[in-house]
């Protein structure tokens, strides 16, 4: 089946020497008793256990297909909740106030935030204290509120504390949030909705069980 669209004589002969070399290898493993250690039982189990439960939630998806009338809502209530506006910032994070003092001195005096950034304690140092474009609710509340309150181009005057140390930041541009249209998400939230409901079938499951 998975060779029909490149049906040939030399891949139907390339089939044939796998399968036959499977054959000589699984008699080879019989004969040395490969199949009865206990490692390789388990491994057996896990594997049988496997194929049968994704056959189980296959035939449960085709039972309980996703409605185009769910993903519309879905879409309806994501784009809904999307912030009007994302931003591009960068930050340092240092420890210590004094530490954010002294390096939001050096930018006033001209030093470069992104060579200044290397000193800082978290994994954007070396990449300029570079958050990429970010919804505003993904910081914590201070970082947030002080990022949105800049103008494009400008870096806090003071340091903003938050709960993992001082931060300097800059914010470097802000767009509105373009929502893609639905015909070009369709499918992810299609998928995101089955993965939720497969997990409501599991969970509707170990709560009908008796787990000792």
């Amino acid at each position: 089946a998975q060779g029909r669209a490149t049906d040939s004589p030399q891949l139907r002969d390339a089939i044939k020497k796998d399968l036959i070399g499977r054959e000589v290898l699984i008699q080879e493993a019989d004969k040395q008793g490969i199949g009865g250690r206990p490692e390789v039982k388990n491994a057996i189990d896990n594997a049988r256990q496997s194929i049968i439960i994704n056959a189980m939630l296959a035939d449960y998806v085709k039972k309980n297909p996703i409605k185009d009338a769910d993903i519309k809502a879905e879409y309806d209530k994501a784009k809904a909740q999307a912030p009007e506006k994302e931003y591009h910032a960068r930050h340092i994070l240092v420890e210590k106030e004094d530490e954010a003092k002294a390096i939001i001195a050096k930018l006033k005096g001209g030093a470069k935030f992104e060579e200044l950034a290397k000193q800082g304690k978290d994994g954007t140092a070396q990449n300029g204290g570079d958050l990429g474009w970010a919804d505003p609710r993904g910081f914590v509340p201070e970082f947030s509120k002080a990022m949105t309150s800049l103008q494009k181009g400008a870096i806090t005057d003071t340091p903003v504390k938050t709960q993992f140390g001082y931060h300097v930041i800059k914010l470097e541009d802000v767009r509105p949030v373009q929502v893609p249209p639905l015909d070009q998400v369709k499918q992810q939230v299609a998928e995101s909705l089955q993965q939720k409901k497969l997990a409501e079938f599991r969970e509707s499951l170990m709560k009908k069980a008796k787990i000792q």
